[in-house]
């Protein structure tokens, strides 16, 4: 029978005159007898209709309740499996269109709408090294370089405990920046940039201008969304758990 036909203001609204009428009504009823029946539901006809429906209403309800819990999981993995698969063949967003940019950004409003991470500043799923999976920021994607001189890999990583972040650039230069953060939320930190190192090595002071914001909207122990004072969107991948940012 159809989940949609069972109410529980029919139990309430009934009157008792539409109840079926017993055939001795002096007599007082017996305990209910659950008896295997293939023709009422796993209820023997003895049992008062009453008992019946009541049990049928409650058995509804707690599958319907089940059934609710397991789809809002199911949900997110289809969202995230769903964005993965449109960012696939962007190259990190280096190849989106303005329409995939659009549709990509409809997908993790959807991703957002679910997460599982209310206060992302207060868990240790956002400590460790995260690979970039996909950004609009033209800076990061460097996309008024020639392909060849472009990064190939981008990571951030975030310690939470000592409030700094690092980002990492692969060849061809594997330049790096550290930043503090500090907390205005607990989902949002404002970036002080302090130190450049290019090539990964050599230690640039970064200007006292080199600042921004940061807002983490969705996050799970493998997939991180942010999203920057300048509008930019960030999709990151968890690669190092474990991972600490040099001091």
């Amino acid at each position: 029978m159809a989940l949609s036909t069972f109410s529980p203001t029919s139990l309430t609204t009934q009157s008792a005159a539409s109840l079926p009428k017993l055939r001795h009504p002096s007599a007082t009823p017996g305990p209910v007898n659950f008896r295997a029946d293939p023709h009422n539901h796993g209820l023997s006809t003895s049992s008062p209709p009453q008992y019946a429906d009541l049990r049928q209403w409650r058995t509804h309800v707690s599958f319907f309740t089940n059934f609710l819990s397991s789809n809002k999981t199911k949900t997110a993995e289809a969202i995230k499996e769903e964005l993965l698969e449109a960012i696939a063949p962007l190259d990190r967003g280096a190849e989106a269109t303005p329409e995939d940019q659009l549709t990509i950004d409809q997908i993790v409003r959807k991703l957002e709408s679910v997460n599982p991470t209310k206060e992302p500043l207060k868990s240790k799923l956002l400590d460790g090294k995260w690979e970039l999976l996909y950004t609009t920021s033209e800076s990061i994607l460097q996309t008024k370089r020639p392909k060849f001189l472009r990064s190939k890999n981008n990571y951030q990583a975030i310690n939470v405990d000592t409030l700094r972040a690092q980002n990492m650039e692969a060849g061809p230069f594997f330049n790096q920046v550290l930043a503090d953060l500090t907390p205005v939320n607990s989902k949002k930190v404002a970036v002080k940039f302090d130190f450049f190192k290019l090539g990964g090595l050599i230690p640039v002071k970064a200007p006292e201008t080199a600042r921004g914001s940061l807002e983490i909207t969705y996050l799970d122990e493998e997939l991180r969304v942010s999203r920057g004072d300048k509008g930019n969107l960030f999709i990151l991948k968890q690669v190092d758990p474990s991972y600490r940012i040099p001091s």
